[in-house]
Parts: structure tokens; sequence; C-alpha cells
């Protein structure tokens, strides 16, 4: 069983930036892609970006692309989401959460496609 346990969120005024963590525990991390969802108040979580258990394949949300970059240290068992030119509209709670296999699946970009999350962390940009 992986556990998830996201950091670094907080406020930040807009034109800003934030480095998110989300450190694993319970399993070989190598073997697990990672994919970063945010929740602004509503029912639906948007997809932000996603990287392979390698740290060799990246993806993301057309709107983050150049702003946000994810990595990861495997040997820390931790994946990172550099965030910068923050606006306002990137107000959400953000999750980590990890597949059961390291590379990209066809929903990547979906909830649907992981099995483990974290409790989240919350991002507040002010203007």
């Amino acid at each position: 069983q992986v556990q998830l346990v996201e950091s670094g969120g907080g406020l930040v005024q807009a034109g800003g930036s934030l480095r998110l963590s989300c450190a694993a525990s319970g399993g070989s991390f190598s073997n697990y892609a990672v994919g970063w969802f945010r929740q602004a108040p509503g029912p639906e979580r948007e997809f932000v970006a996603a990287i392979s258990g390698s740290g060799g394949s990246t993806r993301y949300a057309e709107s983050m692309k150049g702003r946000f970059t994810v990595s990861r240290d495997n040997a820390k068992n931790t994946v990172y989401l550099q965030m910068n030119s923050l606006k306002p509209e990137d107000t959400a709670v953000y999750y980590c959460a990890a597949d059961r296999v390291s590379v990209l699946s066809t929903y990547y970009n979906r909830p649907i496609g992981y099995h483990y999350w974290g409790q989240g962390t919350q991002v507040t940009v002010s203007s």
C-alpha cells in the first residue's frame, strides 16, 4: 500500500512561485507513475501534470505548460511540482496520485488513472 503526503502549499502573490512535494512510502517508488491534480471549489479534479516512474516522460495540462515543471527524485521517494508565474486562478487544493505501473497510462490525465492519493495541500494565489 502506497501512502502519499503532499507539502509545500501556502499563500503567494500573483507572479510568485511555489514548489510542492509529494513524499511516498510503502512501495518501490520508481515503479509508480505519479500525477498532480488540483481541485478548486467544485466536484471535479483538474489534471495538472504527470511523470513516469523513471522520470523520463512528463505530461502537462495545456494551461500549465511553461509555468509548471514536474520532476522526481526516486532516491528520496519524492515527486515535485515547481509552479512559477502563479495566477489567482491557480488557487486550489493540489493532490498527488500514484498509479500501479511506471509508465504513463492512457488515463494519465484523469483521476481514474490513479490508485493512491494524498490528502492534498492548499495553494492560494492572491491578486
